[in-house]
């Protein structure tokens, strides 16, 4: 009864949730290499509704490459005896909207129609931070046995968390008895809970061929041409030398996708002289991603040397996968009970291609678990959240907290 009690309280703050999220949707935040002006307005917004807690902590970081633009994060805890602290971390950066054409709302102003809330950012991560707020709500700061209750609502997750979670993690934000919870990652019902991701490369090819008139194709090297037949070679290649399957992970095997791709000429009747494009590679913790960039040299050079084009690779980023969090823990129990109560069923363990924030904690040796509701909108032209899923969350998380803070079992 006691815990039906406290659903029913989260419950009660749905109307708070819907307008909470609507104005945090309606302040951008954009990293300022996207042409953003990085997380400083929305932190602002933010702070302002985490009045009960214990403390805040305000983490300002200037951009390396962007000096007069902050990169911010708050840390927000609800204090306990025992030792450590139990973490629900979200982002509150998000990606650009696109094509503006695609939309059916303004992708910056948060609009409530029919049960869900539209919106850049509203799916990743604005479902996990609304629910987490929404959830510590429940736990009275002065009341708590156990654990200590924090929530982290970091910067820079969709560029490289280097200005985000890295830099909190490097200042000493932590420590070994914490406990975390990253709510970026979500499936139907809440049936998975994911404990393990892939290494992550992101590659560069620039193509550099010569540009000719496009009726003289000889006396040029069409350096689009030679980009295709290099991804082509590529996708090729890669599954060959790292084709094995791990069915513990969903999808099972190593991904490599070309995604990115910079503009040629502007004109139908040049060659382009230069072509530039990205790969987002994720491969199964098996592998080494030095592996995988030799792969990338050795299949480049070889069309270069075919086709007298000169071909560039940087490395844009890289996370190599930590260990695989354990699920015999007492976080992960309460955690995979607190969805079992909440949604009736039991949720699976599985991995997934990452990259998360929980990926730096597992680095570092420690379990971190991402589990959300829904999933599937996110990056996408009308990016929505369901509120009913937004709501489970909380629900789920209050019961955690409930149970490893306010109570201590």
């Amino acid at each position: 009864m006691e815990e039906q009690g406290l659903l029913a309280e989260v419950e009660g703050f749905r109307n708070d949730a819907i307008e909470l999220m609507c104005g945090m949707i309606s302040v951008p935040s954009l990293a300022p290499s996207v042409g953003g002006q990085g997380e400083s307005a929305r932190a602002d917004y933010l702070q302002s509704h985490l009045t009960d807690f214990d403390e805040v902590r305000r983490f300002d970081l200037s951009d390396p490459d962007f000096p007069g633009i902050k990169r911010s994060s708050l840390l927000a805890k609800k204090h306990g005896p025992r030792p450590g602290t139990v973490w629900v971390i979200a982002h509150i950066d998000t990606v650009p909207a696109g094509d503006l054409n695609v939309w059916q709302t303004n992708p910056f102003k948060g609009v409530y129609k029919d049960g869900k809330i539209y919106g850049r950012g509203t799916e990743d991560n604005g479902q996990s931070v609304i629910s987490s707020i929404t959830a510590a709500r429940t736990v009275r700061k002065g009341t708590l046995k156990g654990m200590s209750m924090g929530l982290a609502l970091v910067a820079d997750e969709e560029q490289a968390s280097e200005e985000g979670i890295v830099a909190l993690i490097k200042q000493g934000c932590f420590d070994q008895h914490d406990v975390f919870l990253v709510p970026d990652w979500g499936s139907p019902a809440g049936s998975l809970i994911e404990i393990d991701e892939k290494s992550l490369i992101w590659l560069q090819f620039d193509v550099i061929g010569k540009t000719a008139h496009g009726s003289t194709p000889e006396k040029g090297l069409n350096a689009l041409t030679v980009a295709a037949q290099l991804i082509g070679e590529l996708k090729v290649a890669f599954p060959r030398k790292f084709g094995r399957e791990d069915p513990g992970f969903r999808s099972p095997c190593s991904t490599f996708e070309p995604t990115k791709a910079d503009a040629t000429v502007p004109n139908v009747n040049s060659l382009p002289g230069k072509f530039t494009f990205a790969m987002d590679i994720r491969v199964l913790p098996s592998y080494k991603v030095d592996d995988v960039r030799r792969t990338a040299e050795r299949v480049s050079a070889a069309v270069a040397a075919v086709t007298g084009a000169k071909i560039v690779i940087t490395e844009l980023q890289r996370h190599v996968a930590g260990r695989r969090s354990a699920t015999d823990t007492p976080v992960y129990r309460t955690l995979s009970d607190a969805v079992t109560t909440v949604t009736g069923h039991r949720p699976e363990a599985v991995g997934v291609g990452g990259a998360t924030c929980a990926n730096f904690f597992r680095a570092k040796g420690l379990d971190a678990y991402v589990w959300q509701c829904g999933g599937g909108t996110l990056h996408a032209p009308n990016e929505h959240v369901v509120v009913d899923n937004l709501i489970t969350d909380a629900k789920v998380f209050a019961l955690v907290f409930d149970r490893l803070c306010v109570k201590g079992v």
